[in-house]
C-alpha cells in the first residue's frame, strides 16, 4: 500500500436529492475504487460540481477493518470484502456523508453489494507502507460506520487481494478520466441495472457507463 494514497483529505458536499438531509451524519468504510477522493467526488457530487462550490465537509483517514477479507472480483477493476476472522482490510474512513450521497453510493455500488454497519479503527500514525503490521500501528478507539459487504456468488472473487496502487496507475483513469474530468450526458437510473451484465471492467461505474450516467445530474 503505498503510504501517498492513503491520507486525511478535506472535501465539501451538498446533496444530489433535495428531500434528503444536510445533516452529513454518516460514516463510511472503503476499501477499493472509492478510496480514490476523485472517484468519491464523481459518485457524491455528480460531473460537473468542483469541491469548492459545496458546502459541508467530509473527512477522510486511513483505517482499519478487522475480520473481515478484501479480494479481487474476477474480469472487474474493483474489490470484495467478505467477512473472515483471520483478515484485516486497510481502507479509508469518511465522515460526513449525507443521505443524499449515501444514495448516491447505494446505485454505484449496485446489487452485489450490501450495505452493513461495521466497526473500525482508525489510523493515527504508523507504517503506512505496511498498514498490516498492527503491533506498527497507533490506532484510534473503534468507530462505527458503514461498508459495503459482497452479496453476490461467492465464485466472482479471486483468491487474492486487490491492489489500490494498481488501480490508481493503470485503471483509474476508465473510471474518471485523465486529470479526473467526468463526461457525456447521464441517462436514467434504470440504463444501471443493464450496465451490470456488460463486458466492461468497471461493469458500468466507469467514465461513460450506465450507473456512472444514473448518477448525473
Amino acid at each position: 500500500m503505498d503510504a501517498h494514497l492513503l491520507y486525511t483529505h478535506q472535501t465539501t458536499q451538498q446533496p444530489r436529492q433535495p428531500s434528503m438531509s444536510l445533516a452529513g451524519s454518516h460514516s463510511a468504510f472503503f476499501y477499493g475504487t472509492l478510496m480514490d477522493p476523485d472517484v468519491l467526488h464523481r459518485v457524491c457530487h455528480g460531473p460537473r460540481l468542483p469541491n469548492s462550490t459545496t458546502s459541508n465537509t467530509l473527512t477522510t483517514r486511513p483505517a482499519l477493518l478487522p475480520a473481515h477479507r478484501r479480494r479481487r472480483v474476477r474480469h472487474a477493476d474493483y474489490p470484495a470484502v467478505t467477512p473472515n476472522p483471520d483478515s484485516t482490510v486497510c481502507g479509508t474512513l469518511v465522515v460526513g456523508l449525507t443521505d443524499g450521497d449515501m444514495w448516491r453510493l447505494d446505485l454505484f455500488e449496485g446489487g452485489e453489494y450490501s450495505r452493513r454497519p461495521v466497526k473500525v479503527r482508525p489510523i493515527i500514525s504508523g507504517d503506512m507502507d505496511n498498514p498490516w503490521a498492527e503491533a506498527d500501528l497507533e490506532l484510534g478507539p473503534e468507530v462505527e460506520a458503514e461498508t459495503y459487504i459482497w452479496c453476490a456468488p461467492e465464485m466472482d472473487l479471486e483468491d487474492r487481494e486487490w491492489d489500490f496502487a494498481e488501480f490508481v496507475a493503470l485503471k483509474k483513469v476508465r473510471w474518471v478520466g485523465a486529470g479526473g474530468e467526468t463526461g457525456g450526458e447521464y441517462n436514467e437510473v434504470d440504463e444501471a441495472v443493464k450496465a451490470a451484465k456488460a463486458d466492461d471492467p468497471t461493469r458500468g461505474r466507469g467514465l461513460n457507463g450506465s450507473i456512472s450516467k444514473a448518477l448525473g445530474e
